[in-house]
Formats: C-alpha cells, sequence, structure tokens
C-alpha cells in the first residue's frame, strides 16, 4: 500500500455524501430487512448459482443479513465483511464474519490469494475510496478469481455517494468499470443486464465483473 489515494483521479465532489458522518453511527442499529424486491432477489440468486464456482471460498463484501446464494449452493466457506454484528450473525450463509468500515479503512483484513470470488452486491453507491477498495479486492484474490459487482436503483439517499444519483444505470456500470480499470490488474470488465424479464415492475438487476490477472512477478498458483 501507498500514502496515495487512487480515488483522488476521480474529482473530490464525486464521493461526497449527503450525511458524511462516520458510517458507524449510521450502521449501529440492525436494518434486518431486504433492500430489492423477491424477483430481483431471485435473478441474483440465479446469476450465482450460473456464474459463481461450487465448492470455492467466497467473500461477500458489505455484507448484511442475506447474501443472496442460491438454496442449496455447495461453498467451502463463505467470509462476511460488513458493517452490523446482528446482521451478519443473523445471515445463514455465512461461515465467518468480520465488522469492517471500508470507508474509514480500504484495506481487507485478510491474507493475500485467500478468496476463490469476491461479491458486492446492492452496496458499491456507499463506497468513497472504491479503487483502493478494489485493489485490494485484487490482493486477497486467486489468481483469475472474480469479483462481481451488483447493483440496482435502490440506495439509502443521504449515504450514496454524489456521482451516484447523477449517473443512470449504464453510466454506473461504465463508473464501476472505470473503478476496475484505474485499480489495474483486471481483465476487461463485463456489464450484464440480468432484470427480470416479468410482465410485471420490478427491481431491475446489473452485474459489473473482471477476473484477477496475474502480474508478471507473481508465482503461479
Amino acid at each position: 500500500m501507498t500514502d496515495q489515494n487512487p480515488t483522488q483521479s476521480f474529482p473530490e465532489n464525486y464521493f461526497q455524501r449527503a450525511d458524511g458522518s462516520d458510517d458507524r453511527l449510521f450502521y449501529t442499529q440492525p436494518r434486518l430487512l431486504v433492500h430489492i424486491d423477491d424477483h430481483a432477489i431471485a435473478a441474483i440468486g440465479s446469476f450465482f448459482q450460473e456464474h459463481l464456482p461450487q465448492n470455492a471460498t467466497i467473500l461477500d463484501l458489505m455484507s448484511s443479513w442475506r447474501s443472496h446464494l442460491p438454496d442449496g449452493f455447495l461453498t467451502e466457506k463463505v467470509v462476511g465483511l460488513g458493517m452490523n454484528d446482528v446482521e451478519m450473525r443473523e445471515n445463514p450463509q455465512l461461515d465467518e464474519w468480520v465488522v469492517h468500515d471500508l470507508n474509514s479503512d480500504p484495506h481487507l483484513p485478510f491474507e493475500t490469494g485467500s478468496f476463490d470470488t469476491v461479491v458486492v452486491t446492492v452496496s458499491i453507491q456507499y463506497m468513497t475510496r472504491p479503487v483502493e477498495v478494489f485493489s485490494e479486492v485484487r490482493r486477497i484474490l486467486k489468481n483469475d478469481g472474480a469479483f462481481y459487482v451488483i447493483y440496482s436503483n435502490r440506495m439509502f439517499p443521504t449515504k450514496a455517494v454524489a456521482i451516484w444519483h447523477n449517473l443512470n444505470d449504464n453510466e454506473r456500470a461504465q463508473l464501476i468499470a472505470s473503478y476496475f480499470v484505474k485499480s489495474e490488474g483486471w481483465s476487461q470488465p463485463t456489464a450484464r443486464d440480468v432484470s427480470p424479464k416479468l410482465n410485471i415492475k420490478t427491481d431491475p438487476v446489473f452485474i459489473v465483473s473482471a477476473n484477477k490477472l496475474r502480474s508478471p512477478s507473481e508465482p503461479s498458483e
């Protein structure tokens, strides 16, 4: 890690929020509720079923009381990192969890090459130091491991960063892709619209992902 903040390559006001108070205060009280509708949740589960490796070690970044893995999905271990101990304690799919504020400290408290896959679900809009966090995600992933960023259009508006409010869904995919590019060491980001295809109004679901590339100096696993 260096002292330089890569997020400074963006305009400073991009990551300002209406509520700039300590996030630990906002997340003191557990919120045992879902933030997207059942159809959107099912779409995420279907995507995970198709794309996440089974019997793998998964990090659920910015975790809460649900990880949205499909029922019966086989894992070696699922680790949660979030802001509220009660929420993660109530999550039946987590084997371990740690309370950690990424906006205060983007360093991830895990060893290099610890995880096969990392996911962050409907929380990327709250990340104020995304390039640093993405660099850390790359560090803790195994070579060719994937990072999946899932988002919708729902949010706590006072805690979402300013740039998120000012973009449409497609532009948000481009923003997330820029986090991968600026943190370096990733494959070309891929954006997907996996929104439920129903004849009723549902919450949309979008996913941007990339895989960790091995740098020339890194040994083969």
